[in-house]
């Protein structure tokens, strides 16, 4: 944890910023989520496709759609539901602004990309409504009670909403004070707040507080924490990717570190990757 917290101070672009190329996307628009992974799958790009299209096919995104995605980071998901989805209108959110200039000038067609946090999108002027907001692999590193406040502005009516985030398992509350605190700190070291995470049953109250219905919370620990943690850990060579990909040794070191963090996690069962998906009642 020291070691990790040491190598922080490291100036980079941006706290989410990660080097897509060590972990195998080398392409223009790189993807940058942890994946869903298959037994004997050992492919980036694929397991990142895979998480998004398992988002997107529970909510069932279609051509109709006016869609937003949140947290778009360097542009791979906007290229995937334009190449693969055919959606209507298609806008990005993105907080790294090194990013959203990256995206404007390599998706010229998109309707629109915005240089903001989700985390106060009634402050933006949106010029229409979405049929769906998706959020790959980036909500848990905000309070889940502002994020869904937010969403409910610029949502149409019986629109649909899909994000991942961590849920605290049944077996949290065993832990002592000690041994939380000890999580806490865990966690922190990956920009996620504890107090933030909710239990499966304060997640359905949260989302019925806020008006939604048809509530899925499906875990996929296993095919996103496990998964990635093989990948890195047991599967991909970074002293030798390095040779070939431009990194430094805190990308290397960001990349091995959440790594670790996943299979901690997935080991002890105590907080679990979820994807959560619902319709607006209104």
């Amino acid at each position: 944890m020291r070691l990790f917290q040491a190598w922080s101070k490291q100036k980079l672009q941006h706290k989410y910023a990660i080097n897509a190329a060590l972990l195998g996307d080398q392409t223009p628009l790189p993807w940058s989520n942890l994946g869903y992974w298959q037994t004997g799958q050992h492919d980036y790009r694929t397991a990142c496709i895979a998480l998004a299209d398992h988002l997107a096919q529970v909510v069932g995104l279609n051509s109709e759609d006016k869609l937003l995605d949140l947290g778009c980071g360097q542009g791979a998901s906007l290229l995937h539901w334009q190449q693969h989805y055919q959606v209507r209108y298609l806008a990005g959110l993105e907080l790294q602004s090194h990013c959203v200039s990256h995206i404007q000038r390599n998706l010229p067609d998109l309707n629109a990309i915005y240089a903001a946090s989700f985390l106060r999108l009634k402050d933006i002027q949106f010029s229409q409504k979405f049929d769906v907001v998706l959020c790959l692999d980036a909500a848990y590193h905000s309070p889940l009670d502002i994020f869904l406040a937010q969403m409910q502005s610029i949502l149409n009516s019986n629109a649909r909403i899909g994000f991942h985030h961590l849920m605290l398992s049944e077996r949290w509350q065993t832990l002592n004070s000690f041994q939380k605190s000890k999580y806490g700190l865990l966690l922190k070291s990956a920009d996620v707040n504890l107090k933030n995470l909710k239990t499966y049953s304060e997640f359905k109250t949260l989302l019925e507080h806020f008006e939604f219905k048809n509530i899925q919370i499906e875990d996929l620990s296993e095919h996103v924490l496990a998964g990635f943690s093989d990948y890195v850990i047991q599967h991909l060579n970074l002293k030798d990717r390095d040779q070939s990909v431009q990194a430094g040794a805190f990308d290397i070191l960001k990349i091995q570190m959440t790594a670790k963090l996943c299979r901690k996690l997935y080991a002890d069962g105590l907080i679990r990757y979820v994807q959560v998906t619902a319709q607006a009642k209104y």
